[in-house]
């Protein structure tokens, strides 16, 4: 009998008694949970004991007129309530995709609010018959595993598979708001930030990001000791450029990814490159495009992975950036 038991217990648990389990425990009435269920209350019952048999411990005390968790039962509802929503949204997005094509997009957040989200209208607009599924994380995904077709990464060509395609390099220079520079002090020289807010990322101070902080630049200017008026730091990037877009103060931004505000007038560069050579700083990284493997031959995806070149080559020639290598072996 103790073998029996055993087995029984180590047995999956039927979705159908976690189901009944759940609108029990959220109505603490058999009535209410049958009715809900289009079931007899009799069948519930019937359900909620083959569930307490196969856990091993009662699930509800049931009084005269009230039923009321165990603690083994607000145990299990915790982790109930949590994965059947998710459950029935997947279902809901696999029915809803069933029979369209998808592309399935990774990138981090910065990147898909800065650069990918504004531009993302004119793929929609020439491929309509095209969802697309954006997941914005700063973890990298192993396209081996997870269900993503594209990549869009942020890496040093070393650490780039070849199948890789570089979308542009990147560099950091300073810039302001078209306001900031007219009703500030004067912004003639690199000096002149001294008497500015300046704007960057709190986290730029680890080892594999220190050549995008404002020391760095202000090392390669002559100003090695120089404190500016204050400073102000935020986790993200897009955060620190809507704050110099607010005229908050000067942010050290990257080109690429404000390309568009900067064809707007929406930010100027304020130093020259021309007149200043350390004004615009190159950095080893760059962004990539991947095409998962199984995902590579499908049309869908490659007609994305195709516009987002092209989307590229646009930004590459609004930052002035020269041409490069689109594959990573081609590189030095």
């Amino acid at each position: 009998m103790l073998h029996s038991q055993t087995h029984l217990r180590s047995r999956p648990v039927q979705a159908g008694h976690l189901r009944a389990f759940e609108a029990v425990a959220r109505h603490l009435n058999f009535r209410a949970a049958a009715e809900e269920m289009a079931l007899t209350q009799s069948a519930v019952s019937r359900q909620i004991q083959s569930l307490e048999d196969e856990v091993g411990a009662p699930l509800f005390l049931r009084h005269t007129r009230a039923v009321e968790l165990t603690a083994a039962g607000a145990q299990l509802l915790q982790a109930v309530s949590q994965a059947l929503p998710r459950i029935d949204a997947a279902v809901r997005h696999i029915r809803q995709s069933a029979g369209r094509r998808h592309v399935s997009v990774t990138t981090f957040a910065s990147f898909a609010s800065m650069w990918l989200i504004p531009r993302l209208e004119a793929f929609q607009r020439d491929h309509p018959d095209i969802d697309i599924r954006i997941e914005a994380s700063d973890s990298a995904v192993d396209l081996e595993m997870a269900d993503i077709d594209v990549a869009v990464r942020y890496a040093p060509a070393a650490r780039m598979p070849p199948a890789a395609r570089r979308l542009f390099g990147e560099s950091v220079a300073p810039m302001a708001s078209p306001w900031l520079l007219k009703s500030g002090p004067p912004l003639k020289k690199p000096q002149d930030l001294m008497k500015h807010t300046l704007i960057e990322a709190s986290d730029a101070y680890t080892p594999h990001l220190e050549w995008l902080t404002w020391r760095r630049w202000l090392d390669a200017n002559g100003l090695e000791r120089a404190q500016p008026k204050r400073w102000l730091s935020f986790n993200y990037a897009y955060q620190m450029v809507q704050a110099a877009l607010s005229g908050q103060g000067v942010v050290l931004a990257r080109p690429p990814l404000v390309a568009e505000s900067l064809a707007r007038g929406e930010l100027v560069e304020v130093f020259a490159p021309q007149v200043f050579p350390q004004a615009r700083l190159v950095s080893p990284m760059a962004y990539w495009v991947l095409m998962a493997p199984r995902s590579a031959q499908r049309p869908e995806v490659r007609a994305f992975a195709d516009w987002v070149l092209a989307q590229a080559v646009a930004t590459r020639a609004a930052t002035g950036e020269a041409e490069d290598p689109d594959l990573v072996n081609d590189l030095d």
